[in-house]
């Protein structure tokens, strides 16, 4: 079975970067996914937006973090997971979140430039295609 998925929607926060105890990144954000149809037989048009949280690690949530902010128009692509737990008070709550392999702007309604980052191997040397949060960006061009 494949449990693969993807979504396109704004970002209703900005994303959040936090470091787990053995230093891996990870970032999250909310995703709002708007759906529009017109209802059968009628000419008025129907609404309803579906909110989704969404986790991402290592280097893409590194570029998560330094790329995009609220509002921003994304297509994720990823997989579903679903967490529970008990609350204080003994209720079991359950919650649907989506893991990102992929996050990229919606060119739909907007351009976009892409730059590639250059991450810093322990030895110093830049390697491409990584990122660090300090490290050089580079312009990607008609020729790369």
């Amino acid at each position: 079975m494949s449990n693969a998925t993807t979504l396109s929607g704004n970002l209703t926060r900005d994303p959040e970067i936090h470091y787990t105890k053995d230093g891996q990144p990870n970032a999250t954000f909310g995703l709002a996914v708007n759906r529009r149809w017109q209802a059968r037989g009628s000419d008025t048009w129907e609404e309803a937006t579906s909110f989704f949280d969404v986790v991402c690690w290592r280097e893409l949530a590194e570029n998560v973090a330094l790329s995009l902010v609220k509002g921003s128009r994304v297509i994720v692509s990823g997989r579903l997971e679903q967490h529970s737990w008990d609350t204080d008070s003994g209720d079991r709550r359950s919650k649907v979140e989506l893991t990102a392999d992929e996050v990229g702007p919606s060119l739909r309604f907007a351009t976009a430039e892409v730059i590639r980052t250059v991450r810093r191997s322990p030895d110093g040397a830049g390697v491409s295609g990584g990122s660090d949060l300090s490290a050089d960006r580079q312009d990607v061009g008609a020729d790369a």
